[in-house]
């Protein structure tokens, strides 16, 4: 009796042990302590003048960057994994060319000095409620009839993207030159100018979302093992895709209103964290991915800022860096 009750028990322990969990934890906490010190050296290294007035510029900027980065990465490995595609982000559903469409048309019928001018929290509820209303309609047009829409709908994202961007660049070419150069400079991300109540409302809704995703982190597990085998194991794979896709919706037109597009930033980190967990659970990735985000930007700023002088922006930094992962991860894939 007793060696025939022992055994199950036995048999159930290899089955939910998981030797992987201290490493991964391990990874994920070293992740996080290189983010808080990358942060530590961005606001201190090469502060001079008026400490207090620099140190409080410096720690807003740091406090943007941590916003902006955990709703990228955040965003990203949510629409990695209903995609079921690693070198997609929601970039390119057509956000950031949405975006730029608005600043365009803004210079176009107003001029640069209503641009520049303009209150930032009137702009940043325009652009972000025009890439939130965006998203939705493509939503309810194309992903609620039917569930295996979610490709169409990329597609049909894609192609709206193209058209915004196709729509920008010929606006642009009618302004005057003088207020093109002015367009230009708010096509690339910035940390400088963040509205402080922006900032705080953006963190405040940054966590009122990141709460509702952590309930769908185990699902997110399933979905990630494919539609047929997630509604196989009882999840409502419909539902959590709408929800999922939902919440990129909204953490990327609120990150990209906050402080402009950064394109490449959500390939890069998504991928390396799942390479340094070595895992798809979404409750180990979505921190190390935000970690690495933060260590990314903060880390970027500094070297932009003592090293090259703000002789370039940090978005074209990152644009060029993931760029390359970008067409590496190309190249792999292409190779399997």
């Amino acid at each position: 009796m007793t060696t025939t009750t022992a055994a199950p028990s036995t048999a159930g322990a290899h089955l939910t042990a998981d030797p992987g969990r201290p490493r991964r934890r391990r990874v994920t906490l070293v992740l996080g302590l290189l983010a808080l010190g990358t942060l530590v050296a961005f606001c201190t290294v090469g502060l001079t003048g008026n400490l207090e007035y620099a140190l409080g510029l410096r720690l807003r900027k740091a406090a943007a960057m941590v916003v902006v980065g955990v709703a990228i990465a955040y965003s990203s490995v949510l629409f990695q994994t209903v995609t079921h595609n690693r070198i997609l982000t929601p970039g390119i559903m057509g956000f950031d060319a949405l975006y730029m469409l608005i600043q365009t048309l803004i210079v176009f019928f107003a001029g640069a000095m209503t641009l520049t001018g303009a209150d930032p929290r009137l702009l940043f509820v325009v652009q972000a409620g025009a890439m939130i209303a965006f998203a939705l309609a493509l939503h309810r047009w194309l992903f609620d009839r039917h569930s295996r829409d979610l490709y169409v709908l990329v597609l049909v994202g894609v192609i709206f993207g193209t058209l915004f961007a196709s729509m920008s660049s010929l606006a642009a070419r009618l302004i005057n030159p003088n207020d093109f150069v002015t367009l230009q400079d708010s096509f690339f991300a910035g940390f400088n100018s963040v509205d402080d109540q922006l900032l705080w409302a953006s963190a405040v809704l940054l966590a009122a979302l990141g709460g509702v995703g952590v309930r769908l982190f185990h699902r997110l597990d399933v979905v990630a093992l494919g539609r047929d085998t997630a509604v196989g194991l009882g999840v409502d794979h419909r539902r959590v895709v709408h929800r999922s896709l939902m919440l990129v919706a909204v953490l990327v037109s609120v990150s990209t209103a906050l402080v402009g597009p950064i394109t490449f930033l959500g390939v890069l980190v998504a991928n390396l964290a799942r390479q340094l967990t070595g895992t798809f659970r979404h409750t180990t990735v979505v921190p190390a991915a935000a970690a690495v985000s933060v260590i990314t930007l903060a880390g970027g700023q500094l070297l932009l800022e003592q090293v090259f002088d703000m002789d370039t922006v940090l978005s074209v930094i990152i644009n060029f860096v993931g760029g390359i992962y970008f067409i590496a991860l190309l190249v792999r894939e292409s190779t399997r």
